[in-house]
């Protein structure tokens, strides 16, 4: 079993493609789709991976040769957050970092469909640098909501973090157009997505 390798899509499976099925199993059996949602947050919870590993067996035994990291990239702009990525409080300063988060994630979602075309790509290049601003711009709103300098630390670090793999996207962005790496490009923007959520889930914590 490969369990928690360090790649981004391991911290994305569940939220994004696990809930995403469970969600739909919701509609025809509410409880038995609560009890799977809870089974797998414990079991993931303790055993980072766990998630990845399960569809990783079902792709095997169907004998289906997927890309997980463009998949669950793909994936990521036809599904809504769960409630443990937004905010709850009311006020515009939260309400306006749900959208910009939900907004980030939906322009970075479009990649797999749109890289091979060069002219359509840069246009979405454009929007992601002018998303991750405002997603910034966002977080900066949410500052004076917190109180005590140990919260006002926590999110400027994830803060910090957010910029720092924000570099990396637009490093690998640049090595993309010498290379051709499609599947670097899908990695570096999940682990985008995954500091976008970890953003929202600080604010929570420290807000809610």
């Amino acid at each position: 079993m490969t369990m928690d390798d360090g790649t981004p899509v391991t911290t994305v499976i569940l939220p994004v493609f696990i809930r995403h099925i469970l969600s739909q199993l919701e509609k025809r059996d509410m409880t038995a789709s609560q009890t799977l949602r809870a089974a797998f947050a414990k079991a993931e919870s303790a055993h980072p991976g766990l998630s990845l590993d399960f569809v990783h067996g079902l792709l095997k035994q169907a004998d289906l040769p997927v890309n997980m990291n463009e998949s669950v990239l793909r994936l990521q702009g036809s599904v809504a957050d769960t409630d443990e990525y937004k905010l709850n409080r009311s006020e515009d300063a939260f309400q306006d970092l749900n959208r910009k988060s939900a907004g980030l994630k939906k322009i970075l979602s479009r990649i797999p469909d749109e890289i091979s075309d060069r002219k359509k790509f840069l246009e979405t290049i454009k929007e992601i640098a002018s998303a991750i601003k405002k997603l910034l711009d966002a977080v900066n709103l949410v500052y004076g909501f917190i109180l005590g300098m140990t919260g006002k630390q926590a999110l400027e670090q994830k803060k910090r973090e957010f910029v720092k793999y924000s570099k990396k996207f637009s490093n690998t962005l640049k090595d993309y157009f010498k290379e051709g790496q499609a599947n670097s490009v899908f990695v570096s923007a999940l682990f985008l997505i995954h500091q976008t959520n970890m953003i929202i889930l600080t604010v929570k914590n420290k807000c809610e």
